[in-house]
């Protein structure tokens, strides 16, 4: 643990913050855990909107079911 800290340029209690997936810990410091490990790569497949079918499925729920148009009066034309 302590050479993943140290390869992380952290401290074993943040690597430690980072196992227990503390939310306070920033982006950095798992990006640079994730490369110490090797893994690095991982993070932008991670990040992928289009790889997310959970999140797509919350997202579309929040959409509107029927949008209406406004219709234009007689001022608009």
């Amino acid at each position: 643990m302590s050479v993943v800290a140290d390869r992380a340029f952290t401290t074993r209690a943040t690597l430690q913050r980072v196992e227990d997936g503390d939310p306070s810990v920033g982006m950095g410091i798992y990006a640079a855990v994730l490369h110490a490990l090797g893994l690095l790569d991982g993070l932008a497949t991670m990040a992928d909107v289009s790889a997310d079918t959970q999140g797509q499925i919350l997202g579309a729920g929040q959409l509107p079911k029927r949008v209406r148009l406004a219709r234009k009066g007689k001022e608009d034309v």
